[in-house]
């Protein structure tokens, strides 16, 4: 026993009560205070890794790896007969956000040989294409498409809309396939829309969307040979853009989610140039397949109820165009409006599995 300073005895173990006590106190309270911190110095991206340097196993010819990253290469094994490994050059890729599962959507610049246009483009990786059992398969992909300027970002590449962690979610789920997405940019300033189109004196937007945004992803990832593993979605313009594509180069692109989408091209850049003009006109390109039999094209419409002015004219096109080759799904999204939260809705309801069902996916080593 011990005399305390005013008189009273105290035991050892009483006194190593009270510190331990005092110890406990002092961890919960900061426990306490991370807790309250961690959110707020994390909202403002003090743990982040964004901007570091990501890898999705691009490299090399015959598909080796170009450093660590979330996702690898095939390490020399052959690919199957459906895929096409990585032809690089590997694009320098910075991680600009993390979805729940882990996965990164990294962003790039990157410059077209064929247009001649230098935009940013956000790539995501589903975790498939990292599991061993795929190593050595393509996997397909979706060019994402927002909608209004669609410069200097692609909204999709965002969390909040969640379309990234859907597919994740929809593609266990047996809803979707195992999509690598792609997310440029739509247009090359704020200034005008461009229908995504080769517009007579403009940047070659149309040549960016349909062929060097492919050949940026067949640089850095395992694709599949086939148009069936390849397609576009998109909302509004980008809606617009990506059925314009498909129908105007069935031979590379097999489905489209035209989500709210414009019909005709509005741009008013094409003014004194009504030839090509037309060219660009998905309903003449649907005309055009109908009249020459082919190849099948999957277009999955979607609007929300309280799109008064999309309606009709999607109900238009579906009536009109929607047989032969034009296959065509509707979905209605019962209180949607014109935003990309509603279609997310209806890709989760029906659409992404409607188009998923005629694609090709991945194929698991025997």
């Amino acid at each position: 026993m011990t005399h305390s300073a005013n008189g009273a005895y105290q035991s050892q173990g009483h006194r190593r009560a009270s510190r331990a006590k005092r110890w406990i106190l002092v961890v919960a309270c900061i426990a306490v205070l991370g807790a309250i911190a961690y959110p707020v110095l994390n909202y403002f991206d003090v743990f982040s890794d964004k901007g570091e340097s990501v890898s999705f196993g691009q490299g090399a010819p015959g598909g080796a790896a170009a450093g660590g990253g979330q996702a690898g290469g095939n390490n020399g094994a052959p690919a199957d007969s459906k895929t096409v490994m990585p032809t690089g050059p590997a694009a320098d890729f910075k991680v600009a956000n993390t979805i729940e599962d882990g996965t990164k959507i990294a962003v790039t610049t990157y410059t077209g040989k064929k247009s001649g246009f230098t935009g940013k483009v956000w790539v995501w990786a589903p975790k498939q294409y990292n599991d061993p059992k795929y190593k050595n398969s393509g996997f397909p992909v979706l060019v994402a498409l927002p909608g209004g300027n669609g410069y200097p970002m692609n909204y999709w590449m965002g969390t909040d809309l969640k379309l990234e962690s859907s597919i994740a979610q929809w593609s266990q789920e047996g809803k979707s396939q195992p999509f690598i997405v792609v997310m440029p940019v739509l247009n090359p300033d704020n200034k005008n829309y461009y229908d995504g189109s080769d517009i007579p004196n403009q940047p070659k937007m149309g040549t960016w969307l349909s062929e060097d945004v492919p050949d940026l992803v067949r640089e850095n990832f395992r694709t599949l040979k086939s148009r069936d593993g390849w397609a576009f979605m998109g909302s509004s313009s980008g809606g617009f853009s990506g059925l314009k594509a498909v129908l105007q180069k069935p031979d590379k692109f097999k489905a489209v989610i035209a989500s709210g989408p414009d019909i005709v091209p509005d741009s008013p850049l094409w003014a004194g140039h009504d030839q090509e003009k037309a060219a660009n006109n998905p309903e003449l390109l649907a005309q055009k397949l109908i009249d020459t039999k082919g190849p099948d094209v999957y277009l999955a419409f979607q609007y929300g109820t309280k799109e008064t002015s999309v309606i009709p004219k999607v109900d238009k096109f579906i009536a009109t165009y929607g047989k032969g080759p034009v296959h065509t799904h509707l979905q209605v999204i019962q209180g949607g409006e014109h935003n990309a939260k509603t279609y997310v809705k209806g890709m989760g309801d029906s659409s992404m599995k409607w188009i998923s069902d005629h694609m090709e996916g991945p194929t698991p080593s025997s």
